[in-house]
């Protein structure tokens, strides 16, 4: 059954995210036929969201707006911290992922749903922690989704980011630097179905944040063992007015 499953995932894939219509209709119609399978498939692809997760500083009554969050599914990764939260709030255009999202929600009292775009949304109140899964990268205005979820933390909030990446030809010292076929092929095959991949959202988190955690590693991609994709990890706190 689950390759039948992992075949349909597969065949929305091939086809790619329609390059028509707004943004919403577009995700509404590449997520519709595997929306249900989405959290089982990605599991295999999504590297990293468990160890961000459970590295985010939290404390008791904290706000969490996940920006993109689809199905809410990294809510499940902060296990019993999750009881600590005010609110976790899930926004996403894609009404196939939130359907998943409001079940979830459903199961879980601090878990709220939101139909709402990463680049305007803002919750009722400053957040402390503001997270990007796998996001950034399917964003097409995504430098102004980082300008709000910058906006929308409170000081020295957090904002955490996990996403496929390639690096820059010359990355800064001590930041991974990928080969020239690398930073060539991704970026190609992910664009496919609509996901950006370049340096620039780490360059981007990184100047208008402090960091305190970045990690830079490889994926594996499900039904293609001999590759790895690259990926980073980031959590950085908004800096202090001056």
């Amino acid at each position: 059954m689950n390759l039948l499953n992992d075949a349909r995932v597969l065949t929305s894939l091939l086809r790619g995210i329609p390059r028509k219509g707004e943004h919403a209709s577009r995700l509404n119609d590449f997520y519709r036929h595997q929306a249900g399978d989405y959290d089982r498939f990605r599991e295999r692809l999504l590297s990293g969201r468990r160890e961000l997760m459970k590295r985010l500083p939290l404390q008791s009554g904290d706000l969490v707006v996940e920006l993109g969050g689809g199905t809410g599914r990294n809510v499940d990764f902060l296990g019993t911290r999750a009881n600590l939260l005010q609110r976790y709030e899930v926004v996403d255009l894609c009404q196939p992922l939130l359907d998943i999202a409001k079940q979830r929600a459903a199961r879980n009292p601090c878990v709220q749903a939101i139909e709402g775009d990463a680049t305007t949304y803002r919750p009722g109140r400053p957040a402390d922690v503001v997270v990007f899964s796998y996001a950034l990268s399917m964003i097409p205005m995504w430098r102004d989704a980082i300008n709000n979820a910058v906006a929308m933390l409170k000081q020295g909030g957090t904002l955490a980011v996990v996403d496929f990446y390639v690096s820059a030809a010359r990355p800064p010292a001590g930041m991974a630097r990928h080969g020239r076929f690398t930073r060539w092929f991704w970026p190609r095959w992910f664009g496919h179905d609509g996901v950006r991949l370049s340096s620039e959202s780490l360059e981007t988190v990184s100047a208008c944040t402090d960091r305190f955690h970045l990690v830079e590693d490889l994926a594996k991609v499900p039904y293609v063992p001999s590759v790895r994709v690259p990926f980073y990890t980031y959590m950085g706190r908004k800096l202090q007015k001056v």
